[in-house]
């Protein structure tokens, strides 16, 4: 009884750990409005070594539709503007000498449609964990010396985890391309 209380406690930390990397990936796909994580995954060449943008400068987000870097030291800016080009996350940043703006644009309609399919990808993307961590449940539960009554109850109690998780990634698909959706 331990072993399957074991394996259930471990999928279901699995799972929420696929569910963690979902919404980690859902905040970087843009929605239209401006977000200092909309840099979260910018690395800057800091004096030889790839370094998190959030680690050099202040990201600030004055308003809906733009984007404030403020770099700790002036001599980093072309490095930063650089980092931001390289990233190609679709943005034109402006260095004014003292900080570096970036102005989000307007999404597009194909644009939206765009992120939507991102978007859906990502969800699938974390079903596919999902079931890959019920596959390895089920494949774990096998290795013990059980009755069948208390393997088809685990086998029950593993999918029902699936399927929870399964609707928590299409609740999450849901909110996020309404998200995208909204002009």
């Amino acid at each position: 009884m331990e072993d399957i209380k074991f394996i259930l406690d471990a999928t279901k930390e699995e799972m929420d750990n696929a569910i963690l990397h979902l919404e980690k990936q859902f905040v970087n796909i843009r929605a239209g409005k401006a977000s200092p994580s909309m840099l979260g995954g910018v690395m800057v060449d800091y004096y030889g070594s790839q370094t998190p943008l959030q680690q050099v400068s202040n990201v600030n987000t004055p308003d809906g539709r733009t984007i404030t870097v403020q770099p700790w030291e002036k001599n980093m800016l072309q490095e930063i503007e650089k980092a931001i080009m390289v990233a190609n996350l679709g943005f034109n940043p402006m260095n004014n000498g003292e900080s570096i703006i970036i102005n989000v644009p307007v999404l597009t309609e194909e644009r939206r449609q765009d992120l939507a399919k991102q978007a859906k990808s990502e969800a699938e993307d974390a079903k596919v964990g999902i079931r890959n961590h019920r596959k390895e449940a089920l494949h774990e539960l096998k290795k013990l010396d059980i009755s069948e009554d208390l393997m088809g109850n685990a086998e029950i109690d593993i999918q029902e985890l699936t399927d929870k998780y399964n609707n928590k990634v299409e609740d999450l698909f849901a909110v996020k391309e309404k998200e995208i959706m909204t002009v």
